[in-house]
């Protein structure tokens, strides 16, 4: 809790120099707003910590500008659009995640590690450009997502894709 806020420490780099305290620098992101900053502490300072809860949920639909989530009991949380990052370029109906909730209030929504989507759209593979090794192409997801894949995947197939960092992981099993 910085300043009235819960924050989430994104990256923090430690620092010791010779006659000076010892400081760290944290990257942050705000919980409620999605808002970042970077500061710098001195290593004895005290910060209050907060309890965040987890539930797991399943998407059930948009209600302009709010997801609406479900739980095991049919409690329905909403989540704001601009609290949803990332999780739009992957999000599906009946998609289970967990939800995070922050005194009470769904705040955000946390996808699991991998997805399976169809690519309904790549570029054609260009014969011989393997020059580089590792050769890849443009495809793009039912969500309007584009990403990187190997030129042996076609429009149709399914791939996994690792949604902390919206890479392509491999062909789906």
């Amino acid at each position: 809790m910085i300043n009235g806020a819960p924050m989430v420490v994104l990256k923090s780099e430690f620092s010791k120099s010779g006659r000076n305290a010892s400081v760290c620098k944290m990257k942050m992101k705000s919980l409620l707003s999605g808002s970042g900053m970077e500061a710098v502490y001195k290593a004895d300072d005290k910060f209050d910590t907060i309890q965040l809860e987890k539930k797991d949920v399943t998407y059930t639909y948009f209600a302009d500008p709010l997801y609406v989530w479900m739980d095991a009991d049919y409690n329905q949380y909403e989540v704001e659009k601009e609290n949803m990052g990332d999780a739009l370029n992957f999000l599906e109906d009946g998609m289970a995640c967990e939800a995070v909730f922050y005194d009470g209030k769904a705040i955000s929504v946390e996808l699991p590690n991998t997805v399976v989507r169809e690519v309904t759209y790549t570029e054609p593979a260009v014969k011989g450009d393997t020059s580089s090794g590792k050769v890849m192409k443009s495809a793009q997801i039912a969500s309007g997502f584009t990403l990187a894949v190997p030129l042996f995947i076609e429009q149709g197939e399914k791939i996994e894709i690792d949604t902390r960092t919206g890479e392509y992981r491999s062909r789906a099993k």
